[in-house]
C-alpha cells in the first residue's frame, strides 16, 4: 500500500474531495522532548514534516506550533482538530522552555474539546497533565485514579505510566473497520517503545490491543490493554495511539495511515462505529503488575 492511498482511510472519497479543513499541531515538550519533535536549526522536525505531507494530501491545513502562550477560545476557533505531541504539564515552561498554556488556556483547550473540536494523541500525548505533576513520580504513579484522573486524563481516556526496553511486538487488531486500519498487513510486528497505562475510561472504544504476552518484561505482566483507541468527549471525537516513539515509525506508511485514519475520523469526514467495547475486549485493562502495585519504579 503507498502513502498516498493509506491516506484514504477507509473511504470512498478521494482524500482530495474532503472538505478543507484546519488542523494544529501542537508539540510543546515541559518533560522529556522526543527525538522526532525536536526541531534544530529552527527546521521543522521529522513529525512537523510527516504530518505537513499527510495534511497535504487529505486537504487539511496544518499549522506546526510550540506556543502554548496563544492558546485561548477565540485562538481555538480557527481549528477544526488537534493533534497533540505534547509532554508534561502543559501550564508549565519546562524542558523546551517554550511558552507553555495559561491555565485559562487550558481550559479552554479542554473546553474547545468538549464542545466539539476533534482531538488526535500521538505517543507522548498520554504523558500530559498528570494529576499529581511531573516531578511526584513516587507510588502516586501508579494509584488509580478513575473518575477523579485529571482533566486532560479524562479528555484522553488513558494515562501513561512508563515503559521498559524498546521490543519488537505485534499489535492485536480489535477492530479492522476504523479508518487506517486495513493498512496493516497480517502478522506485522513493530519495533517500538511501548507504553503502559492506568485510568483507561470505561467507555473507550478499543481499536488496537497491546499483545503483552510478546514482551517478556515487567512492565507488561500484566492481561492486554487498550494501545489505540476512540471515544467521545462530549461532541468532540478523541482519538489516540501510543505508536510514534521512533523515527522509522514516523516514517512507515502504516504509522502514517493509522495517523490519517484517526485525524480523518476526529474531522468528521470519515463514519465508524465507536461503540464502547473496552469491558468485552479488555476486561483486565486497569489491572496492573504486581510491581506497580507495590509502588516500586
Amino acid at each position: 500500500m503507498t502513502l498516498a492511498s493509506a491516506a484514504l482511510c477507509q473511504s470512498t472519497q478521494p482524500a482530495t474531495n474532503f472538505p478543507r479543513q484546519k488542523v494544529l499541531f501542537y508539540s510543546k515538550s515541559a518533560g522529556f522532548e522526543h527525538g522526532v519533535v525536536k526541531q534544530t536549526g529552527g527546521k521543522p522536525s521529522l513529525a512537523d514534516r510527516v504530518l505537513t505531507a499527510l495534511a497535504e494530501k487529505n486537504n487539511i491545513d496544518l499549522v506546526c506550533s510550540k506556543d502554548g502562550s496563544q492558546f485561548s477560545a477565540e485562538y481555538l476557533k480557527q481549528f477544526d482538530a488537534l493533534i497533540f505531541f505534547a509532554t508534561g504539564d502543559l501550564t508549565a515552561a519546562g524542558f523546551d522552555k517554550n511558552p507553555p498554556m495559561t491555565p485559562e488556556g487550558r481550559d479552554a483547550f479542554l473546553k474547545a474539546i468538549e464542545s466539539g473540536t476533534g482531538f488526535v494523541g500521538i505517543h507522548a500525548a498520554a504523558d500530559c497533565s498528570h494529576k499529581y505533576g511531573d516531578k511526584d513520580m513516587g507510588p502516586n504513579r501508579y494509584r488509580q485514579d478513575g473518575p477523579d484522573a485529571a482533566p486532560y486524563i479524562q479528555m484522553l481516556g488513558g494515562e501513561f505510566i512508563k515503559h521498559d526496553k524498546e521490543a519488537t511486538a505485534p499489535l492485536i487488531i480489535v477492530n479492522p473497520k476504523f479508518p487506517g486500519i486495513d493498512a496493516i498487513p497480517a502478522n506485522w510486528t513493530l519495533h517500538e517503545e511501548w507504553y503502559t497505562f492506568k485510568n483507561f475510561a470505561g467507555d473507550l472504544h478499543v481499536i488496537l490491543l497491546q499483545d503483552t504476552a510478546a514482551i517478556p518484561q515487567p512492565s507488561y505482566a500484566r492481561p492486554n490493554y487498550p494501545m489505540t483507541w476512540a471515544r467521545m468527549h462530549g461532541k468532540g471525537k478523541v482519538f489516540y495511539t501510543s505508536l510514534g516513539h521512533r523515527p522509522d515509525v514516523w516514517n512507515n506508511p502504516v504509522f502514517q495511515s493509522i495517523v490519517a485514519g484517526g485525524t480523518n475520523w476526529a474531522l468528521g469526514r470519515v463514519q465508524t462505529d465507536v461503540t464502547p467495547n473496552i469491558a468485552e475486549v479488555a476486561p483486565g485493562a486497569n489491572t496492573l503488575p504486581e510491581i506497580y502495585r507495590r509502588g516500586q519504579p
